[in-house]
């Protein structure tokens, strides 16, 4: 069995969108006023290393398939990503494979078929931007860890990583870890 593994960027005020300015909002680009330093760099190769696929929204998908194909790096990242499966959870995307090698699209019911496909990998499951997917998952139960880094700024607008749920659910700290330039590493799972 899988585990759900959600990795976001965030800022102090818990908004998460566009941190790698390719959506064009006020504050594009956001994260990369800071430097992460080898650490921050290290645990984020650290974790697409140890993926087993993505599991991500339309509209991160898209995002993604446009930049990271002509992608090439030293240390492997790029490649990774390119390599592993990609299940993009969508019921108006029409065909992943042909945008980025080795997507599918993931129909119907989002909780229901990430249940299954849960029960089908056998590794993590990581889940980046991707808002409302997030969100989805948050409120089915289907998260087992959060692996938030949290940048020292304060937006005020955007889309927020937690929207509105029908139950709160209690998350336990794992482990804190501080990289570059005040750039905090939460890592939860549920309670």
């Amino acid at each position: 069995m899988g585990r759900i593994v959600v990795s976001e960027f965030v800022s102090l005020d818990g908004v998460m969108e566009d941190p790698g300015g390719s959506e064009g909002t006020r504050n594009a680009g956001w994260t990369f006023r800071f430097d992460r330093g080898s650490d921050g760099d290290r645990f984020k190769l650290d974790e697409v290393l140890d993926a087993e696929a993505l599991l991500l929204g339309r509209v991160t998908y898209e995002g993604f398939a446009k930049a990271w194909p002509a992608m090439e790096d030293p240390v492997g990242f790029a490649a990774k990503m390119n390599a592993m499966p990609k299940y993009v959870v969508s019921n108006t995307l029409t065909d992943a494979k042909a945008s980025w090698h080795n997507s599918t699209v993931v129909r119907g019911d989002a909780a229901a078929e990430v249940k299954a496909l849960k029960d089908a990998v056998a590794g993590d499951l990581l889940v980046a931007g991707s808002a409302s997917l997030v969100q989805t998952l948050v409120e089915h139960g289907l998260v087992d860890e959060f692996r938030l880094m949290v940048f020292p700024i304060v937006l005020g607008s955007g889309k927020r990583l937690f929207g509105d749920v029908s139950e709160a659910p209690v998350l336990a700290l794992d482990e804190v870890t501080t990289v570059g330039a005040g750039i905090v590493i939460l890592t939860y799972h549920p309670a």
